[in-house]
């Protein structure tokens, strides 16, 4: 179910209409949140439903896990369990024929001629998304900057927030967690620039990005009748394309979750207006690039960093 899709006009309504008839039932208003969710990722593909359920089931219950015990070694065993489990899906998913292709290249220099007939496998959608931010619950409750916790539908809800389930942005635990447990009031200043938002990040996709996606996609499938000045208009159209589509997305996101009172992080501060690749790589997916500084970077030993050797 896309954001720019009839089916999410129509469910969009419904869902807000439900979500604030509920809105002195907190409960409810979080469970209706996680059916949602389930909805619209169910119209995706509905196997992948039981994927996202036993990934929630499992960091949940190494949370719990992690703060139960005393034993250092053991937290650390169910931090891995945790990371195991959830990259194990993302790199079954996504990286097996890449591996394995790479694998029978490699064995070709031996002499040795595998057949190789690539897996069918299809991509989950959203489970880098879910993934990362999954594991922001686990990697915090280890570190200590969270709580684990014991309600399982503010969990499930923190993990299929549906606005932001497929494309973004990459909530933190400590961010958006919470806000599942607090009484949300209907805001009409904050709703109305949450409409505005949407309306933005529609521009972006729409307008922009699905128009320059025709023109590069036009000189890019036919790249041998074009001069090398049209290839780099195409170039051109290329990065409006990606923008409009990573960034209208966000901005969609951003919005929707302002309609039922939350709030999420920015992803994107024009970017393409930075003055080098370092700057360009803070302002470009910020949610993703701060996610692998904060529990990838700095935990190997970034910055005089270092969780994992600790």
């Amino acid at each position: 179910m896309l954001f720019n899709s009839i089916d999410f006009a129509i469910f969009l309504p419904i869902v807000f209409t439900l979500y604030w008839v509920l809105r002195n039932q907190l409960k409810l208003q979080n469970l209706l949140i996680v059916v949602a969710s389930y909805i619209f990722y169910g119209m995706w593909d509905w196997r992948f439903l039981f994927l996202i359920l036993f990934s929630t089931v499992v960091d949940y219950t190494m949370g719990i896990l992690i703060e139960k015990n005393d034993s250092k070694n053991k937290k650390k065993l169910f931090l891995w369990i945790s990371i195991l489990v959830n990259l194990g899906f993302l790199g079954y998913f996504k990286y097996s024929n890449f591996f394995l292709e790479n694998f029978v290249y490699a064995f070709s220099f031996l002499g040795q001629d595998l057949k190789f007939r690539g897996l069918e496998i299809v991509l989950p959608v959203g489970i880098s998304f879910y993934t990362f931010q999954t594991l922001s619950y686990t990697i915090d409750v280890y570190r200590k900057k969270l709580s684990p916790t014991k309600d399982f539908i503010a969990f499930s809800a923190f993990v299929s927030f549906f606005p932001q389930l497929v494309a973004g942005p990459i909530e933190r635990a400590t961010h958006l967690l919470p806000q599942f447990y607090r009484k949300r009031k209907f805001d009409y200043e904050l709703a109305v620039n949450g409409m505005r938002q949407i309306l933005w990040g529609l521009f972006k996709k729409v307008v922009i990005a699905d128009n320059c996606a025709q023109f590069a996609n036009q000189i890019f499938n036919n790249y041998e009748d074009y001069s090398g000045s049209t290839l780099i208009l195409g170039a051109v159209f290329f990065t409006f394309q990606i923008y409009g589509d990573f960034s209208g997305y966000s901005d969609i996101a951003i919005g929707i979750s302002r309609l039922f009172g939350f709030d999420l992080m920015r992803n994107f501060a024009y970017p393409y207006f930075s003055r080098d690749i370092a700057e360009f790589w803070r302002r470009w997916h910020i949610s993703l690039s701060t996610w692998f500084r904060d529990y990838l970077y700095i935990p190997l030993g970034g910055s005089r960093g270092g969780m994992w050797m600790k």
